[in-house]
């Protein structure tokens, strides 16, 4: 088929869509969102070629245009022509389950050519079924469970009893959850997903019968034709569509877990999301107080080893001893240099440029070297096991079972030799690298971290290299009015492949909504006096609203000042973030509303993005401040501290961009229909009086703005 004539079959597959669904209004700018899709899409050269043609189109669809359809019914059917497949890749599991309930059934009743849709997960939402097995069966249990609940060091005090709550002894706990999981897995009742569990057990106890890929022999285990991931991922490849999230797709690569990204077609939904993801993807982190995994570990491998008659290259006892004596000093050395630079226990000091003190580097030159002996010889034993497992099976499940001894520990290997490998690069743009001790739990402890700092630098190299064909889509793609910020924070920025398109939303924001800006007498950044001033006017505001609302603040703390200055009878009407599960939250508000009361919730960021709150459900968003990011992030300062050191301004290049996409999603919460009327009410002054604050204001929907002073 020709590259005109697959560009003619995506955009019949939208008309047909659009034909078939009752009562269609049309959209403004989604068949244009449709018609970019196809002719982008079209000339994409798939699987091995010489001189691969690939297409990126980066495409901003404002609230109410409508954009899975649009996305979808053009990929779905351009793959199918082409006999291949789409991944649609969200940020959220409520777009995962809109796809996956509501959009993928009414695409496939329409189509005429039938596929097949699924939603991939990580292994980790699976049970061991062979691990499972062996607790209940009577395995040795303690060996399973030992050292999960070591101490990070002495505790501060003693832990306070809760009242009302029973206390249960731990391994009696979950020998009950994993009893009832074998049993509802032997009657047919329960798949082995933990999301289709009536109750999520306790991530501690459920990670102890994951089926987690450092403990898994894959076709090589007794139990692989009844796995309950790999059955998934036989579902998986049955499917046309797979609906997956960006941290699974970034964590597939290379692992054949998902299609190769040369071979299909992709769709990133909410791809605002993916520099966040990418930074987090590959960032690192190490323990410097619980190493009494450390004693483990060479006993498990001499006692796997023995059991094989395997020879070990190395002397993995005196290895683990070694590295347990370089960690212990280098968490000597991190926690007196805290004491020098802090006055708490909580902190965390970041590293100045990326440079640690020379005295702190030693030991982790040695962590390194001992870290890595270790960890090839645990991947030497761990490839012996797959092989006699393969070779021999009737050796299988005991194979198995020793190889998920070694995985327990594999990830914490893993992290030493990564963390440590990143605190001695001397990387350009250089590496963020800190500290950070807590007391959170009741105890201290103590970790070094690691990250890159330029998440383009990251997509570009390991996610774009691979992608032949995409779509890149979000609400809220660009800022200030441009798509510059999000193309270079996402490594897209001069790459050929790459076009872009902003389609406006179809509602009148002129007609449909305000922005009102108050004037208070204190600036932002004086914190107390602004804080009291904003508390003093949202609450004025707050006692004439009809119907509903929400509140969004910058801080737990600052949401905290205005939750204790509400009187008794908005107490009656307030709803806040965190006293209840999110669900049962919106729920109680939407019943409320509906009953003719007036309803208000308080949230922070989580809340100011996905929230859909249509007609008298928000009919009034307030925003407490400009929504800056917290000025603490170890990643964010060093990236600051760089552009600054290559003569270059963070705050107009990375600041203000990042806080005029917060912008547009908070404000995204108001108008959600062509119907609906809605005020937003940002009680900053900055937003008009300042320079940078004028720069996100062009990036917002066309509101009527007016500026009002204090109520």
């Amino acid at each position: 088929m020709s590259d005109a004539a697959l560009a003619d079959v995506a955009l019949g597959a939208f008309d047909q869509v659009v034909a078939a669904t009752p009562g269609f209004r049309a959209r403004m700018g989604q068949r244009d969102m449709a018609q970019r899709i196809a002719s982008a899409l079209e000339c994409v050269t798939l699987g091995e070629h010489d001189e691969p043609q690939s297409a990126v189109a980066v495409i901003q669809a404002g609230t109410g245009v409508g954009k899975s359809a649009a996305y979808l019914s053009t990929t779905v059917a351009m793959a199918l022509a082409r006999k291949t497949r789409v991944v649609v890749s969200t940020a959220t599991v409520a777009l995962q389950e809109q796809l996956m309930t509501k959009d993928l059934p009414a695409l496939a009743a329409v189509l005429d050519t039938p596929f097949v849709f699924a939603l991939a997960k990580g292994r980790g939402r699976y049970v061991c079924k062979l691990k499972l097995e062996r607790l209940v069966g009577g395995g040795d249990a303690v060996d399973m469970f030992e050292g999960d609940d070591e101490p990070a060091a002495q505790p501060l005090q003693s832990p306070k009893p809760v009242r009302g709550q029973v206390w249960q002894d731990p391994l009696e706990r979950r020998m009950q959850l994993y009893d009832t999981l074998a049993s509802g897995l032997a009657t047919g009742k329960w798949d082995g997903d933990r999301d289709s569990l009536a109750e999520q057990p306790d991530p501690s106890d459920w990670g102890t019968v994951a089926a987690e890929r450092h403990t898994c022999t894959a076709r090589h285990c007794p139990r692989f034709s009844a796995c309950s991931y790999y059955q998934a991922r036989m579902q998986l490849a049955q499917a046309q569509v797979i609906v997956a999230n960006h941290d699974l797709v970034l964590a597939s690569l290379g692992m054949k877990a998902l299609p190769d990204l040369d071979n299909c077609l992709v769709v990133f939904d909410e791809g605002h999301h993916l520099p966040a993801v990418a930074l987090d993807q590959f960032s690192s982190a190490m323990d410097l107080g619980s190493l009494r995994w450390l004693e483990k570990l060479p006993k498990i491998l001499v006692e796997v080893a023995d059991k094989l008659g395997f020879v070990l290259a190395q002397d993995v006892t005196t290895l683990a001893q070694q590295l347990k004596t370089a960690m212990l000093e280098a968490s000597r050395l991190a926690m007196e240099f805290l004491r020098g630079v802090a006055s708490t226990y909580d902190t965390v000091y970041r590293f100045k440029e990326g440079v640690v003190p020379e005295v702190m580097l030693e030991p982790f030159k040695l962590i390194h070297g001992h870290a890595v002996a270790l960890s090839d010889s645990l991947e030497a034993l761990g490839a012996e096991l797959k092989l006699r497992a393969k070779e021999d099976p009737s050796q299988a499940a005991q194979c198995s079972l020793e190889y998920a001894k070694l995985g327990q520990l594999a990830p914490k290997i893993n992290s030493v030799v990564a963390t440590s490998a990143m605190w001695l690069a001397t990387d350009e743009p250089p590496l963020a690298k800190w500290l950070k001790s807590d007391t959170s739990s009741g105890l201290v402890s103590l970790s070094a971290n690691a990250c890159p700092i330029v998440p383009g630098d990251l997509l570009r190299r390991h996610l774009w290299r691979q992608v032949r064909g995409a779509v890149v889509t979000s609400a809220s793609l660009t800022t200030c009015g441009s798509f510059d910020y999000f193309l270079s924070e996402t490594g897209l920025a001069g790459l050929p492949q790459v076009s872009t398109l902003a389609v406006d939303s179809p509602f009148d924001y002129q007609r449909q909504g305000e922005l009102i800006v108050t004037d208070t007498l204190a600036d932002a950044r004086q914190v107390d006096q602004y804080t009291a001033e904003m508390v003093a006017a949202l609450l004025t505001d707050l006692r004439d609203v009809p119907h509903g609302a929400l509140v969004l603040f910058t801080s737990r703390v600052q949401m905290q000042a205005a939750v204790n200055a509400l009187d008794a009878a908005l107490l009656e009407v307030v709803l806040v973030q965190g006293q209840l599960a999110r669900g049962k939250l919106l729920g109680i508000h939407q019943a409320r509303v509906e009953a003719g009361a007036a309803s208000v919730i308080f949230g922070l960021q989580s809340f100011g993005e996905g929230l859909d709150l249509p007609g008298t459900l928000c009919e009034t968003v307030f925003i407490t401040k400009l929504p800056f990011s917290p000025p603490s992030d170890p990643v964010e300062e060093a990236r600051a501290e760089w552009l600054k050191r290559s003569g270059r301004d963070p705050f107009s290049e990375l600041v203000v961009p990042a806080t005029g996409i917060k912008l547009l999603q908070w404000t995204g919460r108001a108008i959600r229909s062509e119907t609906d009327q809605a005020r937003v009410i940002c009680y900053d002054k900055r937003l008009l009086n300042m320079a940078y604050g004028r720069r996100m204001l062009q990036g917002l929907p066309p509101y009527a703005v007016s500026r009002r002073p204090l109520p």
